[in-house]
């Protein structure tokens, strides 16, 4: 469609108006806060100073606070399009009773608004951060169900001296605090908690957790004494300081929550639903783009933004060096599809390596999911162009994306071939298992199904959920002493159930938040980077538990609804290709540019046995396997290490 001058300035004016009536939505940002029970908040401005500080990555563009005797409060903000001082933070109400610090955004805001309006209710700015405050005022805890969208947050009622902090219903954002007798302090990040004279003792519990998974679960931290809010709880301070930790949301599933059984009515259920997600995520009219990584989740994302945003800016990356495991030809069969503004990143691992340390430094505890260099360069190069983006994050666990969920549906079956495998397990066993070779990778896999045929439902998903055992934890770790350890693995793993969907279940509440919205948020936020994530409206996610398992996988296909429902949006090459991951070249490294910083520094026998944390003979078992024929899981398992190694010397010996 051809413009006259005049239409095109006309054009130009009502976007511009989009801008202004939208500026400051987006609340990208970090917070802290303290409540202290003796009314000695104002003796904490410094350690709150500096736990702003400690945030400006979340936040570089405006830090406010917010001081009184009961609580203070900080907050670091990124200003996306308007610099403006108007909806900057802690944000107070016009009566200067109530007091709101918010990290995230509420996508329905603008209904929200109205209904306020309705009763009378005037507002200042255009942002969310008021009419969050000023529905939290009305309705309190009960107003947390009408919010679609992502945050943490903190409000404090200065009159009757009640404080609520809160984490949203799947842990897109996250929150840690530290409770004593005295105090609650909270954060966004452990960093910036520590500042308050905070001891740093080792979790035994997270320690454990962390060499099994290469994660530590909520609500553990690294750190004895500070946790993580769960997603979906909120904390609540009384006037007489009483402490109470509830749920106001949770997600269930049983047989009694399949509402759909006609799966054409699902599809078209289903198309309506995730295309107003994505629509919510737009809302905006600011610097905002889509991942494309090449897979289904991003490219369905991107399909439907397409047709709201015109030119829609796409970014993937790809390795130069690594061309198995480049998807960027795919992504660019969506792109041109849907016209967008595509930009690749090619990249050569040298310089994924460039990029190892910045994205070390920023993990405020261990994280070994290698993947998170990968999202941290992605991350750093599209915030040179956006500000925003959205992703297809979530929707393998909802719709049983990974090959763990390929092999539960295939033990499922009770078909003959798990009889001769589990027969043939013995001499499995002795074949060579390794990541790093096609052959190797496909005898790691079967022995892992191999020994998950032996196991129930339960210790079969924490099996396959863990790099390494119990046993091998055991005898890498000195101090054998867990006081949690059981209880929480526990509340992970149960249910028993041949219900595929309880499976995934478990995955939406230890993996997802724990692993990759944790990974996402820590390197989109190294960078500056909002990352949005359609899958996880919760309108979405009880939709994919309203379902039958048999909707989302069979013996042909996984993520069958979401390939059936948006076929006609995807490339043919793309629906029939199979999932693909980019592995990082760790083994290359280990034996190339980190060999000497492995041997002779992190992994040495003289810091080992300095540390007192791990056996050093179970170190030197991990490094000869990794050095043998068939390394089988050991180059996650030293990736483990050495993650822990550099993390503890930055916060005990350089700290």
């Amino acid at each position: 469609m051809f413009l006259s001058k005049h239409q095109q300035f006309a054009y130009s004016l009502i976007n511009l108006a989009k801008l202004t009536c939208f500026s400051s939505f987006v609340t990208m940002c970090g917070i802290a806060g303290i409540h202290h029970f003796n009314n000695k908040s104002l003796d904490f401005k410094l350690p709150l100073q500096k736990a702003a500080q400690n945030l400006n990555k979340r936040g570089p563009d405006h830090t406010g606070f917010y001081y009184s005797e009961k609580v203070s409060f900080a907050h670091a903000r990124l200003s996306i399009i308007d610099t403006s001082n108007a909806a900057n933070q802690p944000f107070t109400d016009k009566s200067g009773r109530y007091t709101l610090v918010f990290n995230g955004e509420v996508f329905n805001f603008k209904s929200l608004k109205k209904e306020l309006e309705n009763k009378g209710i005037t507002f200042s700015t255009e942002s969310d951060t008021e009419v969050l405050l000023y529905l939290f005022i009305e309705e309190k805890i009960a107003c947390l169900n009408k919010l679609n969208g992502f945050f943490s947050f903190a409000f404090h009622d200065n009159k009757t001296q009640e404080t609520f902090i809160v984490r949203d219903r799947f842990g897109v954002k996250p929150l840690v605090y530290f409770l004593d007798e005295e105090k609650i302090i909270f954060g966004s990040e452990i960093k910036a908690i520590l500042p308050f004279g905070i001891k740093k003792e080792i979790s035994e519990d997270a320690l454990h957790f962390y060499f099994q998974l290469n994660y530590i679960p909520h609500p553990l931290t690294i750190f004895k004494g500070i946790n993580k809010l769960e997603p979906g709880q909120y904390i609540f301070i009384s006037k007489d300081n009483k402490v109470t930790i509830d749920n106001y949301y949770k997600l269930e599933y049983s047989n009694n929550s399949v509402k759909f059984n006609d799966y054409s009515k699902a599809k078209n259920y289903f198309r309506d639903l995730l295309t107003d997600a994505v629509n919510k995520r737009l809302i905006a009219d600011v610097p905002l783009g889509c991942f494309l990584s090449g897979g289904i989740d991003s490219s369905v994302i991107t399909a439907l933004a397409a047709k709201e945003v015109k030119n829609l800016r796409t970014f993937s990356i790809g390795f130069k060096d690594e061309p198995f495991f480049d998807e960027t030809r795919f992504a660019e069969l969506v792109a041109k599809k849907h016209n967008t503004n595509h930009t690749v990143f090619s990249l050569t691992t040298n310089e994924l390596y460039e990029s190892l340390h910045s994205a070390l430094s920023y993990m405020d505890e261990p994280f070994a999911d290698s993947s998170a260099l990968a999202v941290n360069i992605l991350s750093e190069y599209t915030a040179k162009k956006v500000t925003a983006i959205l992703s297809g994050d979530g929707a393998d666990e909802l719709f049983a994306g990974y090959n763990k969920h390929k092999a539960e549906y295939t033990i499922l079956q009770n078909s003959w071939k798990n009889s001769l495998i589990k027969t043939a397990h013995p001499v499995l066993k002795t074949l060579p298992q390794s990541r790093n070779s096609s052959t190797g990778n496909f005898f790691r896999k079967v022995n892992k199904y191999a020994e998950g045929l032996r196991m129930t439902s339960s210790n079969r998903y924490w099996r396959w959920a863990s790099y390494c055992n119990e046993e091998d934890v055991d005898s890498l770790l000195k101090n054998k002493t867990f006081v949690n350890y059981k209880k929480l693995k526990s509340g992970f793993i149960n249910p028993e159930s041949k219900d595929l969907n309880n499976f995934l279940l478990k995955d939406v509440n230890l993996v997802l938040p724990n692993d990759m919205l944790t990974k996402v948020d820590w390197m989109s936020m190294n960078n500056s980077l909002e990352v949005r994530t359609p899958f996880l409206d919760y309108r979405v996610v009880e939709f994919a538990f309203s379902i039958p398992a048999s909707f989302k996988i069979d013996a042909k296909s996984q993520k069958k609804i979401l390939k059936d429902t948006f076929s006609d949006e995807l490339p043919h090459e793309l629906l029939h290709r199979n999932k693909q991951g980019f592995e990082v070249p760790l083994l290359k490294w280990f034996k190339g540019d980190l060999k000497s910083w492995i041997e002779n520094d992190l992994l040495s026998k003289k810091f080992v046995e300095e540390q007192n944390i791990f056996n050093y003979s179970e170190i030197k078992t991990i490094l000869k396997q990794l050095n043998s024929a068939s390394p089988g899981d050991s180059v996650a398992r030293v990736w483990a290490l050495i993650v822990f190694q550099n993390w503890y010397k930055n916060y005990f010996i350089n700290a």
